[in-house]
Order: structure tokens, then sequence, then C-alpha cells
């Protein structure tokens, strides 16, 4: 269902991929993690109520469930038993989504460059890459480390570019899943593609910002030559 094709002739020259619920199939896991380490500090987490959270960091999700003495009493706790919790017994149940390496090849062969940013921790992003088998095709790729503040701030999206050399905001589009990298991308300037791989409906998307969604990955990838991504054509072509 893609929408609002090519407004503008702003050519594309970067594309920067949010990861889990992206690329990667982690939100339900990461809603789980979330529950457990939750519950170890006494608190009773509804699924949904967490799954409305995903895309964002701990140091946004934390502050919905937790007053302000809470989370000086045990934030710090929290934040860790869920790292630990997710690595240790959730990380090796993630598993890619489909057609993400050829996805890559097919923005590649655009001569578009190609950036994660995630609000994931340094380790579970590697480990994300290694996975997808797509660590030759990115420029950059920046996790929760890199940035002060996680989504729905700017910080990573920003991060993600300064590591593109020659690309402005407007060149580049992001691809996630949840409203929050919507309003985050926004934020820096830049244009989404929205996903429903990631369990938001396309609705919620569309409100945050999103200007074209698909359905997943493999869905962006056969229907590519009528999406933004390939803008950059459109762009040349116009101009002859």
């Amino acid at each position: 269902m893609p929408m609002n094709r090519f407004k503008d002739k702003v050519v594309i020259k970067a594309v920067i991929f949010d990861v889990d619920g992206t690329l990667v199939d982690s939100n339900d896991l990461h809603v789980e993690a979330w529950r457990e380490a939750f519950r170890g500090c006494g608190k009773e987490i509804g699924y949904e109520e967490l799954h409305e959270q995903m895309g964002k960091g701990g140091d946004q999700l934390m502050p919905v469930f937790c007053s302000r003495a809470e989370l000086d009493r045990y934030g710090k706790e929290l934040e860790r038993s869920r790292t630990e919790l997710f690595t240790t017994d959730y990380l090796p149940r993630v598993r890619p989504f489909p057609k993400v390496r050829e996805l890559f090849e097919r923005i590649k062969a655009d001569g578009l460059a190609i950036a994660l940013a995630s609000s994931a921790k340094e380790k579970e992003l590697e480990q994300h890459q290694r996975n997808l088998r797509i660590e030759d095709l990115l420029e950059a790729a920046t996790s929760a480390d890199d940035a002060e503040r996680s989504k729905p701030h700017p910080d990573i999206f920003q991060a993600a570019l300064e590591g593109i050399k020659g690309v402005a905001p407007a060149e580049a589009v992001v691809v996630g899943d949840t409203p929050y990298d919507a309003i985050a991308a926004a934020k820096a300037g830049m244009r989404t593609v929205g996903l429903l791989s990631g369990g938001f409906t396309a609705e919620a998307l569309r409100a945050a910002g999103a200007i074209e969604i698909y359905e997943d990955v493999a869905d962006l990838l056969e229907r590519y030559d009528e999406s933004l991504l390939r803008a950059k054509a459109a762009a040349a072509a116009a101009s002859r």
C-alpha cells in the first residue's frame, strides 16, 4: 500500500534502517524480556502496554511505567536486568526476516548508502548484523550506545547520518516499523517508509508520519520500483 509517491524531486542518497521489528523478528521477545525484568522489580506490565512502547530505548520506555522515585531506586538495576535477560534468554531466539540481504543488495545497486540506527545495545546490534549477513553492505551502524536519547528523539538517526558523508537529512529515507521511528526521523528532517512487521497498524504508522507502508522487507523488495527508495532514479529520469 505505497502512498504519496515522489511528491518532490529530491534525490535519495541513503537509506537508514531500524533493526528490531524491521529487519529481525524480535519485538515480541523484547516485550517478554521487559515483562520479566519489571516482574523482578515487583511490577506486572501487560503485553499490549509494553508492545505500544516498542521502538523506544530503555531511557524512554521505563519512565512510562515507573515514577521518578522508582527510577531513582531501581532504574539502573531494571535496565541491567532487561539487558542480561534479553542477551542470555531471548537474543538467541531472534530470527531475521526474509529477503533483507537481497533488499540491501538492490539498494546498493542503485548507488545508495545504507546505515542502521537501532535502539538496541551495541552487542545486540553486532549480533543482528552477523545473523543478517549485511556487514559488508553498511556505511554506518549506530546503537543506543551512540546516542544520548533513544527514539522518539532524533539522536540515533542523526548519529547514523553523520556516518554517511555528503548526505543531507532530506536526502535520506528511514525504514522502520514503529511510530517512534517515524517521529524521530521527522525530527531529524528525514522521511519514513513504514513496515507492518513489528506489529503496529498502518494507521498508527501513517499518523506518526510514515509516507509509504509495506507489509515487510520482502514486500518492499517486491515493490521496490514503485517505492520512495527509487526516487533517485525517478528524479534522474525527470531531469532528462
